[in-house]
C-alpha cells in the first residue's frame, strides 16, 4: 500500500516542484510592478467604419445599360469596365466623322497640287489650248486678256491673285481637317463617357442600376470603393480637437466581436461644420481587422479640459491576446499567477500602454517572454 501512495505521490511532487520553481524564476526574471502616470481624462464618441477610399460611378451619357461587370462585393482591379452603356447611335456618328476626315484630306492634297501647279507652272505665262479652228481661234487670241491691246495686261498681279486663290483654297481644305479631327475627338469623347472604368483596385459596395435601365447625365450608377484599408470616421466636438493631432494613436472598439484596437489619426477636416460644430476626423485601422465598410466603432478621445488624474502604465510586453480582448499575468499573494481582462488607453512612446480598467497600481505582473510556461488559469 505504501508503494501505491508512494507512486502517487510523487508525480504531484514533481509538478507543485515545476510550478513553484518556474514561479520562483519568473519573480526574479520577468515580474514588474504596475506603475502609474498622470492623464486626463477621456471622451468615447461613437463613429462608422469606412473604407480607405471610395468613389459613386455616375452615368455621363444618357442611354440604357447594355452590361454590368458583376455583383455587390465582387472585386475588381484597376482599369476594369464596370458599367456599359448603349453606344450605338455614337458609333454611327463616328463613321460618319471618319468619312468626313477622309472626304477633307483629299480636298486638302488636290488643294496643295493645284497650289503647288501655280506656283511652278503660272497659267498667265502658258498659252491655252487652241479653243477653236479658223476664225474662232484668231478671236480668241485677240481676247484672252486683252494681250494685244497694249499697256492694258499685267502678268504679275494675275500671277498673284492666281496664286492668292490658290492658297486660300489650301488654307479652306486645312480647315476643314481640323474640324472634322475635333468633330472625331469629341465623339471618341462620348463613347469613353459610355463606360464606367474602375479608378482602382477595389470592390462594389453597391449597385445603383440593372441592364436595361435607362439613364441620365448625372444618376448613380455604382458605389466602388477600396476596402482593403478601412478607418473609422467620427464627428468630434470642437471642444474636444486640441487633444488630437494628426499621427496619434488613441484606443478604439469596433463592434464587431467588441475588438479592442488602436488606431492612428489619419485626416483632420480643416474646418468644422457650422450647425453641429463638430470636426470631421479619420482615423486608421490596421490591416485585417474584422467587419467591414458601414459598422459601428467607437474612439477614446483625449479630453484635455478635464482635471490630471494617475492612471496604471504597463510595457506592451505584458499585454497578451486572447481573442479581440488583451489580458494580463497578474501575481497573488501567492506568487501564482492568474490571467486578467483589461481595457487599455493610449500609448506613451514605444513601448508603454495606458491601462484604464482591470489593474492597480502596485500590482505585480509578468512580462512575456519565450520560455515555455505551464497554463495559467484566469482570475476568478
Amino acid at each position: 500500500m505504501s508503494i501505491i501512495i508512494s507512486r502517487i505521490k510523487l508525480p504531484l511532487y514533481l509538478s507543485l516542484t515545476l510550478l513553484t520553481g518556474w514561479s520562483a524564476q519568473a519573480q526574479a526574471d520577468n515580474v514588474i510592478t504596475v506603475g502609474v502616470a498622470p492623464h486626463g481624462g477621456y471622451v468615447i464618441l461613437g463613429g462608422s467604419v469606412i473604407p480607405l477610399k471610395e468613389v459613386t460611378l455616375a452615368a455621363q451619357m444618357p442611354g440604357r445599360i447594355v452590361s454590368i461587370a458583376g455583383e455587390e462585393g465582387d472585386e475588381f482591379p484597376a482599369g476594369t469596365e464596370l458599367v456599359k452603356i448603349n453606344d450605338d447611335d455614337l458609333l454611327a456618328k463616328k463613321a460618319a466623322a471618319e468619312a468626313q476626315l477622309v472626304t477633307s484630306q483629299n480636298a486638302m492634297q488636290n488643294a496643295q497640287v493645284q497650289y503647288n501647279r501655280e506656283l511652278w507652272n503660272p497659267r498667265v505665262y502658258n498659252p491655252r489650248p487652241m479653243a477653236g479652228m479658223g476664225m474662232p481661234s484668231m478671236f480668241d487670241g485677240f481676247f484672252d486678256d486683252n494681250d494685244f491691246m497694249p499697256g492694258t495686261g499685267n502678268k504679275s498681279i494675275e500671277r498673284h491673285a492666281d496664286l492668292v486663290t490658290q492658297g486660300t483654297q489650301v488654307a479652306s481644305a486645312r480647315s476643314r481637317i481640323t474640324e472634322a479631327e475635333s468633330g472625331l475627338r469629341e465623339i471618341n469623347a462620348k463613347l469613353r463617357d459610355t463606360k464606367a472604368i474602375a479608378p482602382f483596385d477595389g470592390i462594389i459596395m453597391q449597385k445603383l442600376v440593372e441592364i436595361g435601365d435607362t439613364v441620365q447625365p448625372g444618376q448613380p450608377m455604382m458605389v466602388f470603393s477600396y476596402s482593403k484599408y478601412l478607418r473609422i470616421q467620427v464627428e468630434v466636438p470642437a471642444r474636444l480637437m486640441p487633444g488630437l493631432t494628426k499621427g496619434m494613436v488613441v484606443p478604439a472598439r469596433l463592434d464587431v466581436g467588441n475588438t479592442q484596437i488602436n488606431a492612428r489619426v489619419a485626416q483632420i477636416a480643416p474646418i468644422a461644420d457650422n450647425k453641429q460644430h463638430t470636426v470631421t476626423v479619420k482615423f486608421d485601422l490596421p490591416e485585417g481587422v474584422p467587419g467591414g465598410a458601414g459598422m459601428y466603432a467607437e474612439v477614446m478621445i483625449p479630453d484635455v479640459n478635464s482635471p490630471t488624474r494617475a492612471l496604471p502604465v504597463i510595457p506592451k510586453s505584458a499585454i497578451s491576446k486572447r481573442g479581440s480582448l488583451p489580458s494580463v499575468k497578474v501575481l497573488d499573494e501567492n506568487n501564482v499567477p492568474k490571467m486578467r481582462l483589461i481595457r487599455t488607453g493610449i500609448e506613451i512612446g514605444d513601448n508603454t500602454v495606458v491601462v484604464l480598467s482591470g489593474l492597480e497600481p502596485g500590482e505585480r505582473i509578468l512580462i512575456n517572454s519565450s520560455e515555455p510556461k505551464p497554463p495559467i488559469p484566469w482570475d476568478k
